[in-house]
């Protein structure tokens, strides 16, 4: 199977030891640059007559002259966050936006407000806004700001100013309009291997999601099954007076064992599995952005055949021509530019996950290798000790 390495010009170039690369490796925004820290945390239920939500606590801090304060702390709850990616969709097009966390995962099988899905989407939420506060574009919306400041009574009535039912309904058609007239006759070669990158990229995001998922799963039942293993030699030691110690020994070291496969659990659950998963989601925002620059690509083709045609006055025509030039210009050095930004922290995440799993793999089986040749070793010695008592005159 072809490699992502290998599908074409868009490819990100892995080195062969990720380790060896991953200090070397700059995101373009450096820590000690920032001037906007955001925190999520704090969940709080809320249970109302019509429904049960769960709100976050937003800290903002920040050092920029154009918010009033220096820290804020506002309370958001998940249709809050839906609504500020919407505006950022609305307002950048053809800019990446980072993934939110979907409403509900596995299709309903995990509660929605148990502890554990809480804090996923706690961290997910967390990574959205930290994600645009990064972005040299989307962190200076005028929407995130708001986002970021407002309190709950100034938000609500920020959303009642955005766009009526029948202004999005007319958006909604012509978007479908645009998307039904057939592929794009002028789309650049560039954006031609965007898309087919894309396409690969996805293929391949979702089957290593669906293994480290399946990884986890074998993990966690060996785990479990280990639990049951070690106070089982515990009972048995009971029973045998003369190998007593060697059954205890045994399952000293299944319990340090057990501890070592937990804790490389929680890694899995913490690092590898979300970072996939948000590359998924990734998938269908790129493959979204490609197609609304499609659409303003597919706008300016139909303008220029009509004008071929010369269905209207052509000086009318031409002026409109000439401003969808400009705006499929902008569209694509937007998308350019964010392309190569978003393409650069895939690379540096995919590295830096799977040297760090890769790391953490190491660590356990050095562990629960050391765990077991100690107890070896001390099963020589007694051994030992009791040959030489039986030479004994």
């Amino acid at each position: 199977d072809t490699s992502l390495g290998e599908v074409n010009s868009f490819s990100p170039s892995m080195p062969i030891s990720p380790s060896s690369m991953i200090n070397q490796y700059k995101l373009e925004d450096e820590p000690e640059l920032r001037d906007l820290f955001i925190t999520v945390d704090d969940p709080e239920s809320h249970i109302t007559a019509i429904e049960t939500f769960i709100t976050y606590r937003v800290v903002t801090k920040t050092s920029r002259g154009e918010f009033d304060s220096s820290e804020y702390e506002v309370r958001r709850r998940y249709q809050d966050f839906l609504w500020l990616k919407s505006k950022l969709e609305e307002a950048h097009p053809t800019l990446i936006i980072p993934p939110l966390p979907e409403k509900f995962i596995m299709k309903g099988m995990v509660e929605r407000f148990n502890d554990e899905f809480i804090e996923t989407r706690r961290k997910a939420l967390h990574k959205f806004l930290n994600r645009i506060a990064d972005h040299p574009t989307l962190t200076f919306n005028e929407d995130f700001k708001i986002f970021l400041t407002a309190q709950a009574w100034e938000l609500s009535s920020h959303k009642k100013q955005g766009p009526g039912l029948l202004s999005r309904m007319g958006q909604t058609v012509r978007a479908v309009a645009s998307s039904v007239r057939g592929g794009v006759k002028n789309r650049p070669e560039m954006f031609t291997e965007m898309n087919d990158y894309v396409e690969t990229f996805s293929q391949k995001i979702n089957v290593l999601d669906k293994i480290a998922h399946r990884i986890y799963k074998e993990e966690r039942e060996y785990f479990n099954e280990m639990k049951e293993y070690g106070p089982i030699h515990t009972l048995w030691s009971a029973s045998e007076e003369d190998i007593a110690d060697s059954l205890k020994g045994v399952a000293s070291c299944i319990d340090k064992c057990c501890k070592a496969t937990e804790k490389r659990m929680a890694g899995l659950s913490e690092n590898l599995l979300p970072i996939l998963h948000e590359y998924v989601l990734y998938s269908e925002i790129l493959m979204g952005v490609l197609k609304r620059r499609d659409q303003i690509q597919g706008e300016l083709d139909s303008k220029i055949d009509a004008l071929a045609n010369k269905k209207t006055e052509k000086d009318l025509f031409s002026e409109e021509i000439g401003k969808l030039e400009d705006k499929v210009e902008c569209a694509n050095n937007a998308l350019k530019a964010d392309w190569d930004r978003w393409k650069q922290n895939m690379q540096y995440d995919m590295r830096s996950t799977f040297t760090n799993v890769a790391e953490n793999n190491l660590r356990y089986y050095e562990e629960c290798l050391a765990t077991w040749e100690s107890f070896l070793a001390s099963q020589r010695v007694d051994l030992h000790a009791e040959e030489d008592s039986e030479d004994r005159p």
